[in-house]
């Protein structure tokens, strides 16, 4: 999976889909510091170990750069920056019951934002997996030649 490149000076605005999610009950938001060890156990069980630390450490920043999405304050989703790398997105999952309600979206758009308010103008998405997504919804690209990029010779 390659890493992609985004202009965070061109993002989509992200309010809308936000106020939507909230309306059905689903509320994104940053995470706060003691729910860190909540987020890391229901990454572990939905995920894999691997993103399990990336959340301990975007948890140990300040700001937290790890937004979450809540619904019956259960969590739902996440969505990390600056956890493996500076300037790079990821990881991000949602519940396999939430896909499809655009929870994944706002996440990215949160994280974009966030990243864009921090003063960066590109952000650099990590081994993206789903790269159609990323295109469509935020214009990222490609970066040719960056398998396995940063995460060459990770122990796993």
């Amino acid at each position: 999976m390659p890493d992609m490149l985004v202009k965070l000076y061109d993002l989509p605005e992200k309010t809308t889909i936000i106020n939507q999610l909230a309306e059905s009950g689903i509320v994104i938001r940053r995470g706060l510091a003691p729910e860190k060890h909540i987020v890391k156990a229901w990454v572990l069980k939905t995920f894999r170990a691997h993103w399990e630390s990336e959340v301990d450490v975007a948890f140990s920043r300040s700001p937290v750069s790890c937004f979450i999405a809540t619904k019956d304050d259960k969590v739902v989703g996440f969505g990390c920056y600056e956890a493996t790398c500076k300037n790079y997105f990821g990881p991000t999952g949602v519940d396999p019951e939430m896909r499809g309600q655009g929870v994944g979206k706002a996440l990215l758009l949160a994280c974009m934002h966030a990243l864009h308010d921090e003063g960066y103008a590109y952000a650099i998405i990590g081994g993206a997996g789903p790269t159609e997504f990323y295109n469509k919804t935020i214009g990222a690209i490609p970066i040719e030649g960056s398998v396995p990029g940063a995460y060459r010779g990770m122990l796993r």
